[in-house]
C-alpha cells in the first residue's frame, strides 16, 4: 500500500503524522511525503531539508519529494502552476492513503495545500485512492478564528503507543522548528496531545483525523 502526505511546510507531517507514518513503514507500506514550500533563505532552507531528511529516515519514509514552492507565498503562485505539481506528485506515486492538513489551519499555506491537493486527488483521476484524511498541527489549527468552519472535528484515530518515541526522536531533528513548552512546537505538547488523543478512544496515544473520502469497494 502507498500513502503520500502534504506538509505545507517541513515538520509538519511530523507533528500531524508523525506516528501513523512510522506505523505504516514499520508494518511494510511504502510511505512518500510531500514537502510544499521552501524559503528564500537558501543555507537555512538546505538546512531544514537536512532536518527533515533525517526526521524521515527516523520514521521510515521511502521517499521525499521538495516543490520549493514559495513559503508565505502560495496563494499569490499561478493556480495552474501550483496544481500542475501537485498533480505529477499524485500521478507519480498513485496512493491508496492521502493525508494533507486541515482546511480551517491558520496558516494560508496550509489553506492552499488542500485546495490544490484536493484537485490533485478527484476521484476520477485516482481510482486507486480509497481514503483521504486531514490531520491537525500544533500552532496551526488550534489558533484560526473559532467557528463552525474552522473547526477540526476528528472522527478517525490512530493508534500510536508503540511509535510516539519515534516521534518524538523525528521532531527532535528539527531544532530548527522545536521550541521550549509551553509553546505548542514543543516535544512536551506533542507528548501531551498524543496522550489526549490517546485517552479519547482508550489508547496510551494516538493522532487525530476527520475524514475527508473513504471508497468501500466491492
Amino acid at each position: 500500500m502507498k500513502i503520500l502526505v502534504f506538509a505545507p511546510h517541513n515538520d509538519d507531517e511530523v507533528l500531524g503524522v508523525g506516528g501513523t507514518i512510522a506505523k505504516y513503514s514499520e508494518k511494510g507500506h511504502e510511505v512518500y511525503v510531500c514537502e510544499v514550500t521552501s524559503g528564500p533563505d537558501k543555507d537555512l532552507t538546505n538546512r531544514i531539508k537536512d532536518e527533515a531528511l533525517e526526521a524521515h529516515r527516523i520514521l521510515g519514509v521511502k521517499e521525499t519529494i521538495f516543490l520549493e514552492l514559495p513559503v508565505v507565498a502560495l496563494k499569490d503562485t499561478q493556480t495552474y502552476i501550483v496544481n500542475k505539481k501537485f498533480r505529477e506528485v499524485v500521478q507519480s506515486v498513485r496512493p491508496d492513503i492521502a493525508f494533507l492538513p486541515h482546511k480551517g489551519d491558520i496558516h494560508i499555506d496550509h489553506q492552499e495545500t488542500v485546495r490544490a491537493a484536493m484537485v490533485a486527488l478527484r476521484p476520477i483521476e485516482n481510482p486507486q485512492l480509497n481514503e483521504i484524511y486531514s490531520y491537525e498541527t500544533l500552532s496551526e489549527t488550534e489558533w484560526n478564528i473559532p467557528s463552525a468552519e474552522n473547526a477540526f472535528l476528528p472522527n478517525t484515530y490512530s493508534n500510536i503507543s508503540g511509535y510516539l518515541q519515534k516521534k518524538l526522536d523525528a521532531m527532535s531533528c528539527f531544532q530548527t522548528q522545536l521550541y521550549e513548552f509551553p509553546h505548542p512546537r514543543s516535544l512536551e505538547a506533542i507528548k501531551t496531545l498524543a496522550k489526549l488523543r490517546g485517552s479519547t478512544v482508550g489508547y496510551r496515544s494516538a493522532e487525530a483525523f476527520m475524514l475527508i473520502r473513504k471508497i468501500i469497494g466491492s
